[in-house]
């Protein structure tokens, strides 16, 4: 049986704690090779980010052409796309290479608040990325972001917001709650028949630069090793909640410091 191969199409995050550097940590801890095709070069720290240097698109083609024309792709991770004219790349050569198992997180914002999508691009996003996406990850603020409308605040209303986001075209959305309230932080997987919910419990600290990439990266590494959607789901948000609880250990930085990938090792 061949070594589960995935795919991450994403931003460079200088100190390693988010983007490309996150998903790579993330699929070896979780058994998958990793393969890149980086769409900007970013100048970040725990303190924000100062400078986005964006591919031009067609080297954005050029990388996932590398890859996919070479190695057995079985799953793809989609973060910080920049720009129109990026995202439509993506959408093109994911249809031409028929690319299965496609996460797509919508990067935005980055955890310190600054910007990292291109104004203009998100009608770009629903109407030519999502609809070639398997699962769609958005956090509240981009949920609310993706349909130009305020933060859902109950359960009924991110379910509400979910089923309208799966008309762009994608058949699943986890509209993940970190930025929620509360003893708990709830993920909901909305579909067309249901809503599941996967909870764990909140910690208290304040480095969590990168969770959005690492969960989005091992939904995919659990879609690559042939998991169902759900399964996928569940071990994501249990490897990262364990990332998110031993960060501390790292003792990086006294502001957004970056989760522990490697937690299960040392």
């Amino acid at each position: 049986m061949a070594f589960p191969v995935a795919l991450t199409i994403a931003g460079s995050d200088t100190i390693g704690g988010a983007g490309i550097k996150a998903d790579l940590k993330t699929f070896a801890a979780l058994g998958v090779y990793g393969t890149t095709a980086i769409t900007a070069l970013t100048a970040q720290n725990t303190k924000g980010v100062s400078a986005i240097n964006e591919a031009p698109a067609d080297f954005v083609k050029r990388q996932i052409d590398a890859v996919m024309s070479d190695l057995p792709v079985a799953a793809v991770k989609i973060g910080m796309t920049a720009s129109q004219p990026i995202i439509e790349v993506i959408a093109e050569r994911l249809a031409h290479w028929q690319a299965k198992n496609v996460v797509l997180d919508p990067v935005m914002i980055a955890t310190s608040g600054d910007r990292l999508l291109a104004d203009g691009a998100i009608e770009a996003m629903r109407t030519t990325l999502m609809p070639r996406a398997t699962l769609v990850t958005p956090n509240l603020p981009e949920a609310a972001a993706l349909l130009d409308e305020q933060v859902a605040r109950t359960e009924d209303d991110i379910a509400d917001q979910g089923r309208r986001i799966l008309k762009f075209g994608v058949p699943a959305v986890l509209i993940k709650g970190g930025h929620g309230e509360g003893p708990s932080s709830i993920d909901y997987l909305i579909t067309a028949d249901r809503v599941a919910r996967f909870a764990a419990v909140r910690v208290n600290t304040k480095n969590v630069h990168g969770t959005g990439c690492t969960l989005s990266s091992a939904i995919a590494a659990g879609l690559a090793k042939g998991e169902g959607l759900e399964a996928a789901v569940r071990q994501a948000k249990d490897y990262v909640s364990a990332a998110i609880a031993n960060a501390d250990r790292l003792q990086l930085s006294n502001d957004h410091g970056p989760i522990h990938h490697f937690h299960a090792f040392y």
